[in-house]
């Protein structure tokens, strides 16, 4: 059955019950989609828990290794016995059969990435890449992958209706996504331009050549069963499947992130110059908050502690709806970041490859309505130079990245008018955009639906089943 949005009121946001609309015909199958779990690796080891049939081979359980020997992939057992070697190798789980990989990095070039062990329900693939390494993909269903997500993106026991609205944000991300990658032929390294004086760049899915999305942060958190301890996430997606989230006849390109900061973000302010009427700014708040449009509203709104969703420091709630990695980030509403002069040159020239000298002024010159930054110039004695969007901003300005570009910056002098340290006045948590992960966490816990959720983050838009 399709659901069909009761439109809110805009000033109140008071929670409604849901509304159901007639049935539609399905216009598609559930899809298999491929996930790539770990990428140029020169070895990688695992454990077939219950037997998997290797292709070409015969079935195998236990620990198995892989490694490239003479630019071929060489598969071995426990044993350390050759069982096969290929470009591709190909190993189907059998019904209950699950297997584990070693050493998985998640939160890659974040503050939080680390490695763990996790379990996998599904196909696994390895493809060998031109550069002698070793590709790690996941072939499996996509409401299945979509547990995964909402386990691994918030804590499984949240309120059920923030998994719902996450279930069917992310089967619409996935879905446009899969799309997307269908039409477009664009490559990573071209989204952007880059010149001597001025880098813009932002970073999308494109580049993913051998599979169709990634298991990190850089598409959506997918850490296969490892992160299911509740039925809710099942249940979430069950109740939920097939249904996406559309605007006309599109499935709608679902983003979200962290914490906005109590305004979202447009599209065009992280990605390309194309503005996205469902992913536009929206006050995440039962009042509205207006818009920044300059340097001093930006200020005094980084500065402030206004009513949103997502400006919530009860740790119960926190505990509740956020992974256990997750709530190591402390102060993501409202933050602040030091640096000596000298330190933070050293990291504008680990990560820009530029030696801007001695660095004297960092100027925004163009924000987005929540207050993020798509482009920012850096005013060196030896070279200034302009950086955008908003990723990486973020990047350059942090040996892993700053929680986001909704930044002003206070430079520190001493007696002889040297700069000695720049601080970092912060708001929000991510590019903003779109859904905010935990004022939708916020908005479930007062009662709010799955319906009303995405309503809010996504105006204009419908819910509809598609398969």
């Amino acid at each position: 059955m399709a659901y069909k949005k009761k439109p809110l009121n805009p000033r109140t946001l008071e929670p409604s019950e849901p509304v159901f609309s007639k049935l539609l015909t399905p216009a598609f199958s559930e899809p298999n989609i491929t996930v790539g779990i770990m990428d140029h690796q020169a070895e990688v080891a695992g454990f077939f828990e219950g037997p998997y049939d290797v292709e070409g081979v015969g079935s195998l359980s236990g620990r198995f290794t892989a490694k490239v020997k003479a630019g071929i992939i060489v598969f071995s057992d426990a044993h350390n016995i050759e069982i096969t070697r290929s470009s591709m190798i190909r190993c189907r789980a059998r019904p209950g059969s699950v297997f584990h990989m070693a050493n998985v990095t998640i939160g890659i070039d974040f503050h939080w990435e680390r490695r763990e062990e996790q379990v996998f329900q599904g196909n696994l693939i390895l493809r060998h890449r031109k550069d002698g390494t070793i590709a790690v993909i996941n072939e499996i269903n996509l409401e299945d992958y979509l547990k995964s997500v909402i386990s691994s993106e918030m804590n499984s026991n949240a309120p059920k209706e923030l998994l719902k609205a996450h279930a069917i944000l992310s089967r619409s991300w996935l879905m446009a996504a899969l799309h997307r990658k269908k039409t477009s032929n664009l490559k990573q390294e071209k989204l952007g331009k880059i010149t001597e004086d001025e880098v813009i760049r932002w970073y999308d899915r494109e580049d993913h050549d051998l599979y169709d999305v990634c298991a990190d942060d850089h598409c959506q958190r997918y850490q296969g069963i490892t992160r299911i301890v509740s039925g809710q996430a099942d249940e979430a997606v069950r109740e939920t499947h097939g249904i996406v989230i559309t605007s006309g006849d599109t499935v709608c390109d679902a983003r979200y992130s962290k914490a906005c900061g109590g305004l979202t973000e447009n599209f065009e302010t992280a990605w390309e110059d194309e503005h996205i009427p469902y992913l536009t700014n929206i006050s995440d708040s039962p009042v509205q908050h207006r818009p920044i449009s300059n340097e001093e509203e930006a200020g005094q709104w980084i500065f402030s502690e206004p009513v949103a969703y997502c400006n919530t420091k009860d740790e119960d709630v926190l505990k509740r709806i956020l992974p256990d990695f997750d709530r190591e980030t402390q102060n993501f509403f409202r933050w602040e970041v030091e640096y000596t002069r000298k330190e933070l040159q050293g990291i504008l020239r680990g990560k820009s490859g530029f030696d801007l000298g001695t660095l004297r002024a960092i100027i925004p010159l163009q924000r987005g309505p929540s207050g993020r930054i798509s482009r920012l110039r850096l005013v060196g004695s030896k070279k200034s130079i302009i950086v955008g969007k908003e990723l990486e901003i973020r990047r350059w300005l942090s040996k892993s990245h700053l929680y986001s570009s909704a930044f002003v910056v206070e430079a520190h002098h001493d007696e002889r008018g040297e700069i000695t340290r720049f601080v970092f006045h912060g708001a929000g948590w991510g590019h903003g955009v779109g859904l905010c992960q935990i004022g939708a966490a916020v908005m479930a816990s007062k009662g709010f639906m799955a319906e009303e959720i995405l309503g809010h983050y996504f105006p204009g838009t419908e819910i509809h089943k598609l398969y």
